[in-house]
């Protein structure tokens, strides 16, 4: 008997330790879904893309082309670092067009590169993004700008127009202070913002994280953009992994408790 014991825990132990796993193991926060994005208005659009499982969530105006705003420098930026004429200058630019949000930097560059958000949209698959007369009156969509900052992460992590992403200044070349938006999520290491000359009718942001990309755009002031953004998002572990699937095919040995049967053999009493 003694020995038909031992035979029996040698065999089990297998299946106890994955009962006890079970146990233990609490579930996975869900990444957004498109549940999260019903209710948002439609002022603003919002686009989240989770990184390592390629989720994406958007509302129904992700797609939509809006004004691109100064959201449009990031597609400028990363032309000219990559395309330009390889100057110090331009580099330095580009860094004053995320960092700070220069204007008068973007109509420098985008007068000498007028080719630059045409070519960012057609290498990046950018279907909503059009350049207009000039960078100012481009567009472009929430979903575009996910698509394209994803791209990015995955492909060219030491991307410069990342990293100055990850150092913009708290207040802007023209004095307005950079805040709003999707910069208030959890987890967010860098953002790009855009505002109207008026400073309130349409106001935009991007930003980035570990794992994760997500941008929005809002007919409306600054506050409501960061309303909507953090009603749709805020409470979401944006950064979480997928929840794991039912553990399956688990073996089945004549004689033994199931895992069923362990699971409440283990369970608390």
């Amino acid at each position: 008997m003694p020995a038909l014991r031992r035979m029996f825990f040698r065999t089990a132990a297998p299946l106890i330790g994955i009962a006890a796993a079970l146990l233990c193991a609490a579930p996975a926060q869900a990444l957004p879904t498109p549940a999260d994005m019903a209710d948002v208005p439609a002022r603003t659009a919002l686009s989240y893309e989770h990184l390592p499982t390629g989720t994406y969530v958007g509302s129904a105006e992700d797609n939509a082309p809006r004004p691109g705003l100064s959201t449009v420098k990031l597609y400028i930026a990363d032309y000219v670092v990559r395309f330009g004429d390889g100057s110090a200058r331009d580099r330095d630019l580009a860094r004053r067009l995320i960092e700070v949000s220069d204007d008068g930097v973007a109509s420098v560059l985008d007068s000498k590169y007028p080719q630059a958000i045409s070519a960012t949209a057609s290498e990046f698959g950018l279907n909503s993004t059009s350049r207009g007369s000039f960078w100012g009156n481009s567009s472009t969509s929430t979903a575009d700008t996910v698509r394209f900052l994803s791209a990015k992460k995955r492909t060219d992590p030491t991307s410069p127009v990342l990293a100055w992403m990850n150092s913009a200044a708290p207040v802007a070349a023209d004095g307005t202070v950079q805040d709003w938006g999707t910069q208030r999520l959890p987890g967010v290491t860098g953002s790009k913002w855009g505002w109207a000359d008026d400073g309130y009718s349409v106001v935009a942001s991007a930003s980035i994280g570990d794992d994760f990309v997500v941008a929005s755009n809002t007919y409306g002031p600054r506050r409501a953009q960061t309303d909507d953004v953090l009603a749709a998002l805020g409470d979401v572990d944006l950064t979480a992994p997928p929840a794991p699937g039912a553990v399956t095919d688990l073996p089945v040995i004549p004689g033994l408790p199931s895992v069923e049967e362990l699971l409440q053999m283990l369970a608390p009493r």
